[in-house]
């Protein structure tokens, strides 16, 4: 992935030259150029096309952000509930993430969201214990970590 940053990089350098303007839109315009020139030659060298996974760390983000407004919309509605009617537990959720830093981000991920937060890991690492203060169906809760998170994560490392 690094080696086709600089190649891309490189050929917006030689773009600029050819072009005789250093503006930063040739620069721009010569990196765009590049990622057409990595993407069709992704079929010849047989190499994975890096922006894929750059595309993957922008849904990932998205992700996030889309994630931490819905679970603040759902804490305000708690908080200002006259009546405390919530279902605390401790859920544990499995993963197919395989590196500990995969699993390290997913944790990180669910305790930066409201509501949530991630309390421990089993020997293997391979199954967190999250703390929810509102899961009324917990396979439902594991279901919805596995298929939203989970995922990004693994599109973005794979």
């Amino acid at each position: 992935m690094a080696s086709q940053i600089l190649l891309n990089i490189g050929i917006a350098l030689i773009w600029m030259l050819l072009r005789n303007d250093y503006s930063p839109v040739e620069f721009m315009l010569g990196y765009i150029v590049g990622l057409g020139i990595l993407f069709v030659l992704r079929r010849f060298l047989e190499f994975d096309f890096y922006f894929r996974r750059v595309i993957a760390m922008f849904k990932l983000f998205f992700l996030f952000i889309w994630k931490l407004i819905l679970s603040n919309i759902d804490m305000i509605k708690i908080v200002l509930s006259p009546k405390l009617d919530i279902e605390p537990g401790i859920v544990a959720v499995p993963t197919k993430l395989q590196s500990d830093r995969e699993v390290t981000l997913l944790a990180t991920l669910i305790s930066l969201t409201p509501g949530t937060l991630s309390m421990s890991f089993s020997e293997d690492g391979r199954t967190i214990f999250v703390h929810f203060i509102d899961v009324p169906d917990k396979e439902k809760a594991i279901e919805e970590i596995q298929e939203s998170f989970e995922h990004a994560i693994l599109e973005v490392t794979k």
